[in-house]
């Protein structure tokens, strides 16, 4: 499911129980310097992460000074964030002169205890090739490094390297728990271009060898992945970027199933192996 970019007034742009991808929450938060907004989610915990902008962060008199660094936009500079537990309040203020937040939530049922992801600490993944059209970065901020502390949450920012290719591909799935093989983990995306006029498309296909579906997606698209094997790929001429959130139904780390008819390009994209291997 395609949602076009719209002004979502802080409003959650994926709420609590949605009819498509229920295990994930996702809000964008826009606010000016010194405004503030509190964050509160019942059943999902929550990270926050300013996409630019710094804010100061009290969860639960829990008190974090000065995330962000980020100017213009997501590619001036490396993500910080915060996870907040299970229904706690999240008071979020503003300190430079705009910032924009995005706030990640999976469903979960127990109560951790909050804590920061610095600059630092980002787990970065790149592979792929320019020869291959899928050469790409990852940058986990609750990744592999965290999972004795968060229960079903993963929130990672993607990066095609260079202008124009592939991601996501081989295509693959993760609708359906049914371990070893694969796990059900809902996922949702939100998208930037660079320049900002700049698009693509998120491919979605349902059944292997049958026809699926395909979205225009622009600067400030959120895409649902319900179900089904859901490869992207940027115009040539642009950077893509898209913010990750995947929520789990039974277990944190990820299992995909990569589709049958292309599974063998797993042996042509260097280092795709060790990108599976951080979604834990």
């Amino acid at each position: 499911m395609h949602i076009a970019p719209y002004d979502n007034k802080n409003i959650p742009i994926v709420d609590v129980d949605d009819d498509c991808v229920p295990l994930t929450y996702f809000n964008i938060v826009k606010l000016k310097k010194g405004e503030s907004y509190t964050s509160q989610v019942g059943g999902y915990e929550t990270c926050i992460v300013p996409a630019i902008g710094q804010i100061t962060l009290d969860v639960e008199g829990a008190r974090f000074d000065h995330l962000g660094h980020r100017g213009a936009d997501v590619w001036d500079g490396e993500p910080e964030g915060v996870y907040v537990p299970v229904g706690a309040t999240a008071h979020i203020v503003c300190v430079s002169e705009q910032a924009e937040i995005f706030v990640a939530g999976a469903k979960y049922d127990k109560v951790l205890e909050p804590f920061d992801v610095r600059s630092e600490a980002i787990d970065v993944v790149q592979y792929g090739s320019d020869e291959t059209k899928t050469h790409r970065k990852i940058k986990h901020i609750l990744g592999a490094n965290h999972h004795d502390k968060v229960g079903r949450l993963l929130v990672s920012e993607l990066f095609t390297v260079g202008q124009g290719g592939w991601s996501g591909f081989p295509s693959h799935k993760h609708d359906t728990d049914r371990l070893p093989i694969e796990t059900r983990h809902d996922e949702t995306y939100n998208f930037r271009f660079k320049p900002s006029y700049g698009s693509g498309l998120q491919m979605l296909q349902r059944v292997d060898n049958e026809p699926g579906e395909a979205f225009h997606i622009v600067d400030g698209s959120t895409v649902l992945i319900d179900k089904g094997y859901h490869p992207c790929v940027a115009l040539p001429g642009y950077e893509m970027y898209y913010f990750t959130i995947l929520g789990g139904l039974s277990q944190r780390s990820l299992k995909q199933y990569f589709q049958p008819t292309h599974e063998e390009q797993l042996h042509t994209i260097p280092g795709i192996m060790d990108m599976v291997a951080k979604f834990k």
